[in-house]
């Protein structure tokens, strides 16, 4: 198994060019065999609040259809995140597109404070995944600050907890201490993907990582990079490689 996490620098108000780095990405990821690829909170957008409806996205939404495409043709599952509408209401969440061409969505439960104002959170869109037989859950961002929100995950027998996060460089260091605890806690793997320059005019973090089902830190990005941290597992040992670009 191979998965991939990357690390991106979004262009605020740019959707074009964002979904242009998404498919750059995805075909690095397709020829180094991953079998998924996680981007980070709001990906496609970048973070946003204010002009978050303006930006937003609809499960339908043609903008997917070359990401479906890509998933359908190289059998890849691809996580991008956006803000989505669903009837009348706006969250923060991510479509979850698989090689069968079905798109799932995911929405974040916990809200950072301000968020509020702009989306709503909701527990009912919380997919779970499998690839060889090991099941994936989904977070996003603040979803990783509560502890509740890992152990539903376990509760759901999760081999692989993906967070697509939005961390400043102040925050990395919580979110490595809360990942890693929620990897040797829960015997789950974690892979971790954020940003690797500004959004919303904050500095991003970087340091996209994986940690194994033991807490261990198997491998990490920079704190500035683009690219793809790369993941595999080979007989229960995971080793990790990075692709700068």
């Amino acid at each position: 198994m191979i998965l991939a996490a990357a690390q991106t620098k979004p262009a605020r108000g740019n959707i074009e060019a964002n979904l242009a780095d998404h498919y750059s990405l995805i075909h690095l990821a397709v020829q180094n065999e991953a079998q998924l690829i996680a981007f980070p909170e709001m990906s496609i957008t970048g973070y946003e609040r204010e002009n978050a409806k303006q930006f937003a996205f609809k499960k339908d939404d043609s903008r997917l259809d070359h990401l479906k495409k890509l998933a359908v043709e190289n059998n890849i599952i691809i996580i991008a995140g956006a803000p989505i509408q669903i009837e009348s209401e706006l969250f923060i969440g991510e479509f979850v597109i698989s090689p069968d061409n079905s798109v799932s969505i995911y929405t974040k439960q916990f809200l950072h404070e301000g968020e509020d104002k702009y989306f709503q959170s909701s527990f009912n869109y919380n997919p779970v995944l499998t690839i060889e037989d090991q099941k994936i859950s989904f977070a996003i961002c603040a979803d990783i600050d509560h502890p509740q929100h890992a152990e539903n995950a376990e509760k759901k027998a999760t081999d692989i907890y993906i967070a697509s996060i939005f961390f400043s460089p102040n925050g990395i260091p919580n979110a490595y201490r809360d990942l890693q605890s929620y990897a040797q806690k829960h015997k789950m793997n974690v892979l971790m993907a954020n940003f690797g320059g500004e959004s919303w005019g904050y500095p991003s973090g970087g340091k996209s990582a994986f940690w194994n089902n033991k807490g261990q830190l198997v491998g990490q990005m920079n704190d500035s990079d683009s690219g793809l941290l790369l993941v595999e597992n080979q007989n229960d040992n995971w080793t990790s490689r990075v692709i700068k670009i």
